[in-house]
């Protein structure tokens, strides 16, 4: 199966900041996401028409935007993209999309394609594909071989289950939660709100946690958007 991707060797994300980031098609967006179609960030405002144009176009075709056309990569291209990057580079797959792979499962032959483009690299990303046995193998070798892949939790509770793994977590939090408050898992683990949330001057590029697949903490975002109220309730467990 291939997938439409944009890569863009300078993000212009305020949020990410000045380094390489990749956009994939929704339809690797997993339906086990409570997010999906009901408050995820990526569908609103103008990277949300980003994203469903890119969605709508057939892999290594162009589509329209803001008036201009922006091409979009097949899967194997894309990749090479990332194997072209100088070695160090740090970068983001997915300001949004998911991992490779129609709904929850991951297309592990895409995947490994992936993981060995970055080999000398330092990509990283997030999923909220379940973590079924055969998908937890896939990224725990992607991990295992320098590709961090973050598993996205909805609240504390998930956090603590998927934190089990070993594998780098991130969570969503209320839109209540401040950037300098003690957030705490049920089984005490550290939850540091990620700092480009709530500091100007922090963004991907500057702060690295995420690609930090051996860190101690794991990493909050709160609910943000045109959806903040309904991402809160999923994030306290009332959704």
């Amino acid at each position: 199966m291939d997938y439409a991707v944009t890569f863009t060797l300078q993000s212009r994300n305020g949020k990410v900041g000045p380094i390489p980031v990749s956009t994939t098609t929704n339809k690797t967006c997993p339906s086990a996401c409570p997010l999906k179609d009901s408050g995820c960030y990526a569908e609103a405002s103008h990277l949300g028409m980003f994203w469903r144009a890119l969605s709508e176009t057939k892999p290594g075709k162009g589509f329209r935007y803001s008036g201009n056309i922006v091409m979009s990569f097949r899967w194997k291209d894309f990749c090479g993209e990332v194997n072209a990057l100088p070695d160090g580079q740090l970068w983001r797959h997915n300001q949004a999309g998911d991992l490779p792979g129609k709904g929850n499962a991951i297309d592990a032959a895409a995947l490994a394609t992936l993981v060995a483009a970055n080999v000398g690299k330092r990509g990283f990303t997030y999923t909220h594909k379940p973590m079924t046995p055969t998908n937890l193998a896939l990224v725990r070798n992607a991990n295992r071989q320098g590709f961090t892949i973050n598993l996205s939790a909805d609240d504390l509770l998930e956090a603590d289950t998927l934190a089990e793994t070993g594998l780098p977590v991130v969570v969503v939090l209320p839109d209540t939660v401040q950037g300098n408050e003690h957030v705490e898992t049920p089984a005490g683990r550290r939850v540091v709100v990620c700092p480009a949330t709530y500091r100007e001057e922090v963004n991907c590029a500057s702060c690295q946690l995420c690609q930090r697949r051996d860190r101690p903490v794991i990493v909050g975002f709160p609910a943000h958007g045109a959806s903040h109220k309904k991402v809160s309730a999923i994030a306290r467990g009332e959704s």
